[in-house]
């Protein structure tokens, strides 16, 4: 496969995913810091409307407060200053001055004052000039005397109307949206273009395993990924597939091994019996000779069935078919095995130390053939003064088998391979001993599907120990 085109920048790409997810979120925080900027700044502002309204208010009720008061209009108005601005009413709320930026809607701000407790700040939306937003604050004023001039005279008014154009400063407003906005534009692009930078240098590893696993699929079966000691998920994913291709390339080995092992096995019989048919074809086997020719092809036809039935056995064990589940008496099937060893073996000793019931749940003829071939192991590689006990044990939640004799042992560098399928040590191991080599990898395979355990200690010159560790069954079981 194209290095290339499994890094592309294409739609289901890591890379692409990732930098859009990045996007949108910075997209969705730079967005939101802006908007919460710009909500927080007009928070401040329409409370520092409130606040100087309130003040001017509380200011222009403290002289109202002291006694009767006479002012000028115009001087009125230059004293509040922008954007302030005063309505002045009757008691009928009625307009009899307006000044400032309440001249421009002075009826409106007497009315949606009117109903508003005193000393309430509100705002009348679109009000002022070019539809600026006013608030206004109403203030009482008995006593007070205003001076509109020569020409229009003095007039009462019953309250006062405290205004102020709360859009003066939309345009600082807008201008901080704006210049948000080109912030917000200016930040996503350079720390995209960071982020591209990032994942690049990031990818790099994956690339690098990509061109690895390239390497390996063309044949460089020796090819494992680069790792890195530093905890990193592309580390640690690199090791886990590490992993996974040295378990490939175990599996294929015990493959090739299964096959040579099993074609060896095959060949032998094969070869004698062709070897006895060419010479019954070139006329040599006539009387008792045809007897012994007949007799040792059958003896071969039975190693190769017997061959056969133990690899369909490790087939179906290995596919992890499940086993029978009866309740049986280990004990029971010992002594049954061990009572058949005694007789074809009679010059042996052969013992089984314990008589107590051990329940277990499982396939009776699978867990016979175990202890079958544990003591026809026990008694085949030894000598014929090696004695062989069988002793069984039951703990809670375990019972425990265990087949020992005291013969010449197992060399160190021999034990870790004894379950391996075909496999014969040199000497204790030989084809003179007759035997597929898959005896222990048998019973490896039938105790791993009785959810048991099987392990093998051994001493040269003290004899071998194998301990088979199986699951409590039915306490009721009984003799099978």
């Amino acid at each position: 496969m194209n290095l290339r085109g499994r890094l592309s920048w294409s739609f289901s790409s890591v890379r692409l995913r990732i930098l859009t997810g990045l996007a949108v979120l910075l997209v969705a925080g730079l967005a939101g810091s802006a908007v919460t900027n710009t909500l927080l700044l007009k928070n401040y502002l329409q409370t520092r409307y409130t606040q100087t309204l309130q003040d001017s208010a509380a200011r222009m009720e403290q002289v109202i407060g002291t006694g009767p008061q006479t002012a000028v209009a115009d001087q009125l108005g230059s004293l509040l200053g922008a954007p302030l601005g005063i309505v002045a009413v009757d008691a009928d709320n009625h307009i009899l001055l307006s000044t400032g930026s309440a001249a421009t809607s002075p009826q409106a701000l007497a009315a949606i004052t009117a109903s508003a407790p005193v000393g309430r700040v509100v705002t009348d939306e679109g009000a002022g000039p070019h539809g600026h937003n006013l608030s206004a604050i109403r203030v009482p004023s008995p006593g007070l005397t205003i001076d509109r001039g020569p020409a229009k005279g003095v007039v009462r008014p019953a309250a006062l109307v405290l205004t102020i154009d709360t859009s003066i400063d939309d345009s600082t407003t807008n201008k901080l949206i704006g210049r948000q906005l080109a912030i917000v534009a200016a930040a996503l692009v350079a720390l995209l273009g960071l982020a591209v930078i990032v994942l690049r240098l990031g990818m790099r590893p994956l690339a690098r395993m990509a061109r690895t696993a390239d390497a390996i699929a063309q044949g460089s079966l020796a090819e494992r990924l680069p790792t890195r000691a530093d905890g990193s998920e592309t580390g640690q994913l690199a090791e886990a597939v590490n992993r996974a291709f040295d378990a490939q390339a175990r599996a294929e080995a015990s493959v090739r091994s299964l096959a040579a092992d099993t074609s060896h096995e095959l060949r032998t019989p094969l070869s004698t019996i062709s070897g006895w048919l060419d010479l019954h074809r070139q006329g040599g086997l006539t009387g008792p000779n045809l007897d012994t020719a007949l007799f040792h092809i059958e003896d071969e036809v039975g190693r190769m069935r017997l061959l056969v039935e133990d690899l369909a056995l490790l087939a179906r064990l290995d596919a992890g078919r499940a086993v029978v589940q009866d309740d049986l008496d280990l004990t029971a099937l010992a002594a049954s095995v061990v009572e058949d060893a005694q007789i074809i073996h009679p010059e042996r000793s052969i013992t089984l130390t314990t008589r107590a019931p051990a329940p277990v749940t499982g396939d009776a003829p699978r867990l016979q053939q175990v202890l079958r071939n544990l003591v026809g192991n026990a008694v085949q590689h030894t000598p014929a003064h090696t004695a062989v006990s069988v002793e069984i044990t039951t703990t809670p939640g375990r019972v425990e088998l265990r087949v020992e004799d005291n013969g010449p042992g197992i060399s160190p560098q021999d034990l870790p391979r004894v379950f391996e399928r075909f496999w014969r040590a040199e000497a204790s191991r030989s084809r003179a001993y007759g035997g597929s080599g898959l005896g222990l990898a048998i019973v490896e395979a039938i105790v791993h599907a009785h959810h048991g355990e099987v392990s093998v200690h051994s001493e040269i010159g003290h004899g071998t120990t194998v301990t088979v560790q199986l699951p409590t069954g039915s306490a009721t079981a009984g003799p099978t």
